[in-house]
């Protein structure tokens, strides 16, 4: 049964307005920044919100259709993975895991049978009896997951379930949640703000922006050709609306970009800030995109720094430490940016 949900929603100045079809063991992952309508869409879906037009349907059942169909998030068929995990902290991680199945009306000892089964499954079985505060992150987080799973819903909701975690204990937590998901035969969305948590567990990426889709597909397909600021941000790209004219396009941003394919028309032009290279002098040799630019800010980003400048056009560059301290660099320095035209790639806008 594939879910369709036409999500619309207003409340006061903002509107929701989200189509979104999940296929049985798709994973979606839905990201946008803040205020775009993530949680908002999330919790129509769960049954928190009802939906003041659109629908919500499984197969050939509708959960929410205005005005006349709305059926609460208690006789929805779904599991939930919150941000901080709800875990009830006077029940052991036995009791948290057999929760939802007790309260859709399965006898105790078969509850807690299942419960310590799901238990094994995320490899918690010796903390069957543990209570959540002694509980490390990622163990609160397994025992949440399990609880979601047990009841074998057909929807499973995740909204930033590795976010509290530390980046050490966020890698291997990731690691057991794909694997888990890649096992679960329901509907997966995973809401978060995290490109490598998205990039890693789902299927589809969906990216949101004031309440509507801005871009969707695969996640090397929206890595490779994002389509807006947000989402070039987000897979750490330069990106660049402009005209093209055979080799050469003439950018929005200012100034113009010689390319290595001709093309004609409107094009964005996306590059990584590791292919900008900078110099004191204006650099010659093989041909190249040079333009001078102003440093205005640097930070730290990875295990190299970024270089945040103004000019025609404006960019961010990726440079070693070695450079940094080899050009002296301060915010206001003027510099030269080199681009080759080959670590360009250009799609229509």
């Amino acid at each position: 049964m594939t879910l369709h949900a036409d999500l619309r929603l207003t409340r006061g100045e903002f509107r929701l307005d989200l189509p979104l079809t999940i296929e049985p063991g798709e994973v979606i992952a839905l990201l946008g920044p803040n205020g775009a309508g993530k949680t908002t869409a999330l919790r129509t879906l769960a049954g928190l919100l009802p939906l003041t037009d659109g629908h919500i349907r499984l197969g050939d059942t509708l959960w929410d259709q205005p005005p006349k169909v709305f059926r609460p998030a208690e006789h929805r068929p779904i599991g939930v993975v919150f941000q901080d995990y709800l875990l009830f902290g006077h029940l052991s991680a036995l009791e948290n895991v057999a929760f939802g199945l007790r309260a859709r009306g399965i006898r105790r000892a078969e509850a807690r049978a299942a419960a310590t089964r799901w238990l094994d499954r995320v490899g918690l079985a010796e903390h069957s009896n543990t209570r959540p505060r002694a509980l490390s992150g990622g163990q609160a987080q397994r025992v949440a997951l399990a609880r979601a799973l047990a009841t074998s819903p057909d929807l499973l909701l995740l909204d930033e379930p590795l976010a509290a975690l530390d980046a050490r204990t966020r890698l291997q937590v990731r690691a057991d949640l794909g694997r888990h998901l890649r096992d679960y035969p329901g509907h997966t969305l995973l809401v978060t703000h995290d490109p490598l948590d998205a990039m890693v567990l789902a299927d589809r990426l969906v990216i949101l922006e004031h309440g509507r889709i801005v871009q969707e597909g695969p996640p090397l397909e929206v890595a490779q050709r994002p389509r807006t600021d947000y989402v070039a941000n987000l897979v750490g790209l330069n990106l660049h609306r402009g005209h093209a004219d055979g080799g050469t396009v003439t950018l929005e941003s200012g100034g113009s970009l010689t390319i290595a394919e001709p093309a004609t028309g409107q094009v964005h032009v996306a590059f990584p800030p590791s292919a900008v290279g900078l110099h004191r002098d204006k650099p010659g040799g093989s041909p190249r995109n040079v333009w001078p630019v102003t440093v205005d800010g640097i930070e730290a980003h990875g295990h190299t720094t970024r270089v945040r400048l103004l000019g025609d056009p404006p960019v961010l560059a990726d440079v070693t430490t070695a450079t940094i301290a080899e050009l002296r660099l301060t915010p206001g320095d003027t510099l030269w940016a080199a681009l080759k035209a080959t670590e360009t790639r250009t799609y229509p806008a």
